[in-house]
């Protein structure tokens, strides 16, 4: 299977609109799909999007899951490793990055200020059956 995003040109991303909590997510995290998709039941798929913290909000457990990850913090600030009530962990300011491969436990997170990010998730299965991999 080959990589299934769609062709988009330079264009403006309306950030009022398509912000949605993602399932697991508590209120005030919100995500934007920005292209692709992720079929986590059939692990397919490559999928970029926004996510963003309002502030104060934070995560009370660690996540893990089976695809790469790449997470850039473009505006904000992102704590990392915080407790159930949201206390201590490591702050993070803009311009930061993080690579995860799959089974990476990361967080529990939170934002003292709000936070956008950009990431990037795709399964491995979706790199390595592209078209024109190992000679084919």
């Amino acid at each position: 299977m080959s990589i299934q995003k769609e062709h988009k040109e330079f264009h403006t991303i309306n950030m009022e609109t398509g912000w949605e909590t993602p399932p697991g997510y508590p209120a005030g995290i919100q995500q934007q799909i920005l292209a692709g998709f992720l079929d986590e039941k059939n692990k397919l798929g490559y999928r970029t999007r926004h996510l963003r913290f309002a502030p104060g909000v934070f995560t009370t457990a660690p996540f893990v899951h089976d695809y790469w990850e790449e997470v850039y913090l473009i505006s904000g600030d992102l704590t990392v490793g915080n407790d159930a009530n949201g206390n201590g962990g490591e702050s993070f300011p803009p311009h930061t990055y993080a690579c995860r491969p799959p089974g990476t436990y990361h967080g529990p997170f939170k934002s003292i200020s709000g936070c956008l990010l950009l990431e990037v998730h795709l399964y491995e299965e979706s790199i390595n059956s592209r078209p024109g991999k190992n000679g084919e």
